[in-house]
C-alpha cells in the first residue's frame, strides 16, 4: 500500500514529534506543538483569515467598551473632581447634574452629626452665557462654600482669594474652554444677564460628559445668580473626622431620611443609572454582541474550511498512530493560538486608534481598563473553544481506511 503525497507529508510531520524517530530531543508535547502549527501557519490564506476575523471583532468589543467606559467615568467627573469623601443627597438623585435641593436643616444636622469634621454646601446648576460677539454658550456653575470653598479647583493662573471680588469666576480651561473664546483673567461677558469677570483659571483631572465649559464661584452667588426654588443646596459634603466614622455618619443621615455615600458609592451609583436606566447602555450592549457574533462566525467558518481541507492530514496521522486526544489537542492549540495572536492584535489596533483620537478629538471619552481587556479576553476564548469544537467534531469522524483508498 503506497502512501499520497498528501499523505508522506502528514507522515514526516507525525515522525517529528516522535522522540525516537527524531533527533532533535523533541518530547511529545513539543512536537504536538510543532505539528499543529506548522499545519496552521502553512495555510497562509486561511490563517491570514482567521487572525483578520479575530482582530477585527474584538478590536469592535474594545473600542465598543472602551466609549462605554469613558462615558461612564466622565458622568461622574464633577465627583471625582470636588475629591469629597461622602455626599449627601436624596434618595431619588440618581445622576449628578440632576440633583434634588436639600432643606437647610439637613446641613445644620450633618455638621453636628457625630464623627464629622466639617460640613459644606455646594451648588450645581446650568446657565446661559453672552459673550461679547453676541452669540450665546450655555455652561455649567458650581458654587463651592464661601466659607471653607471645599472642593475648589486646583488653579494654573489667579489667586483663589479673587473669587470673593465682585461678580467673580474661575473657569476651567479644558477640552471646552475655547467655547466661550478662550477667556484670560479680567474678561467678562453676562450670565444670566448678571456681569461675570474671570479671576482665575484652573484644571481639573477629569473633562465633564456634556461638552459645556465649567465655570466655579462662591455659593451665595451662584445661587444669586441662578433661580432656584426654596432649597438651594444642591448637595453636602461631609469630611469625616476618621474613616471609621463613615459607616456611624452614613446611619445617622439615614435616621432623617436621606443618604449618605462615598465617593466611591456615588460614582457608582451614577454609573448604573446609565447602565440600566438609559439607552446607552443597551446599545453597548447590543454593539458588543454583535462584534462577538461576527466574530465567531468568520473565525468559525474559516476554521471548518481549513480543518476540511486538511482532513487527509488530520487522518494520515490517526492511521499511523495518533489518538484522537491528541488531535484534539492539536485543534485547541490552533484555534488557541489564533485567538490570542488575533487578540493582541485587536487590542493593540484599538489602543493605537484611541491614542490617536485623544491627540486630535478634544471630548474623546475612550480608555481600556482591566475590565475592558478581561472581558474581550473571555469572548476571544469562547470563539475559540466554539471554533474548536467545530473542528473537533469533524476530524474525530475521519476514518483511518478512508485515507489510504486510491
Amino acid at each position: 500500500m503506497i502512501l499520497r503525497d498528501n499523505d508522506q507529508d502528514s507522515l514526516m510531520l507525525y515522525v517529528a514529534y516522535k522522540p525516537s524517530l527524531n533527533n532533535k530531543g523533541l518530547t511529545p508535547m513539543n512536537g504536538l506543538y510543532n505539528i499543529a502549527l506548522k499545519l496552521l501557519i502553512n495555510d497562509r490564506g486561511k490563517f491570514l483569515a482567521l487572525l483578520i476575523g479575530v482582530t477585527f471583532s474584538i478590536f469592535l468589543i474594545t473600542m465598543m467598551t472602551s466609549m462605554f467606559s469613558g462615558i461612564l467615568n466622565r458622568a461622574s467627573s464633577s465627583v471625582n473632581n470636588v475629591g469629597a469623601k461622602i455626599w449627601v443627597l436624596d434618595p431619588a438623585v440618581t445622576n449628578i447634574v440632576s440633583s434634588i435641593p436639600l432643606p437647610d436643616y439637613v446641613l445644620n444636622y450633618a455638621k453636628s452629626a457625630r464623627g464629622v469634621k466639617f460640613a459644606s454646601p455646594i451648588f450645581f446648576s446650568t446657565a446661559l452665557a453672552k459673550l461679547k460677539d453676541g452669540l450665546y454658550q450655555p455652561i455649567s456653575i458650581i458654587g463651592i462654600d464661601d466659607k471653607t470653598l471645599f472642593g475648589r479647583p486646583p488653579l494654573v493662573t489667579g489667586n483663589i482669594q479673587d473669587i470673593f471680588a465682585e461678580n467673580g469666576f474661575i473657569i476651567v480651561k479644558d477640552s471646552d474652554y475655547e467655547k466661550l473664546h478662550s477667556p484670560m483673567i479680567g474678561d467678562e461677558f453676562e450670565v444670566n444677564d448678571f456681569r461675570a469677570k474671570i479671576v482665575g483659571i484652573a484644571t481639573l483631572p477629569y473633562s465633564g460628559i456634556f461638552g459645556i465649559p465649567t465655570l466655579y464661584t462662591t455659593y451665595q452667588r451662584a445661587i444669586t445668580y441662578l433661580p432656584t426654588g426654596r432649597s438651594t443646596i444642591s448637595y453636602i459634603l461631609i469630611e469625616p473626622q476618621t474613616d471609621k466614622d463613615i459607616e456611624q455618619i452614613k446611619n445617622d443621615i439615614r435616621k432623617i431620611g436621606y443618604e449618605a455615600l462615598t465617593r466611591e458609592e456615588f460614582t457608582n451609583k451614577i454609573a448604573n443609572f446609565y447602565k440600566y436606566r438609559t439607552g446607552l447602555g443597551i446599545n453597548v450592549l447590543l454593539m458588543t454582541v454583535i462584534s462577538f457574533i461576527v466574530g465567531l462566525s468568520i473565525s468559525g467558518q474559516t476554521f471548518y474550511s481549513f480543518i476540511y481541507e486538511n482532513l487527509e492530514k488530520f487522518g494520515a496521522l490517526k492511521a499511523i498512530g495518533a489518538k484522537g486526544s491528541e488531535l484534539i489537542k492539536m485543534i485547541l492549540i490552533q484555534s488557541l493560538f489564533t485567538s490570542l495572536v488575533g487578540y493582541g492584535m485587536g487590542v493593540g489596533l484599538a489602543a493605537l486608534v484611541i491614542l490617536f483620537a485623544r491627540e486630535r478629538v478634544a471630548n474623546y471619552a475612550a480608555q481600556i481598563t482591566f475590565n475592558n481587556l478581561f472581558l474581550a479576553l473571555g469572548l476571544v476564548l469562547i470563539i475559540a473553544a466554539i471554533s474548536s469544537y467545530i473542528g473537533i467534531r469533524k476530524v474525530l469522524t475521519i476514518q483511518p481506511f478512508d485515507i489510504f483508498r486510491n
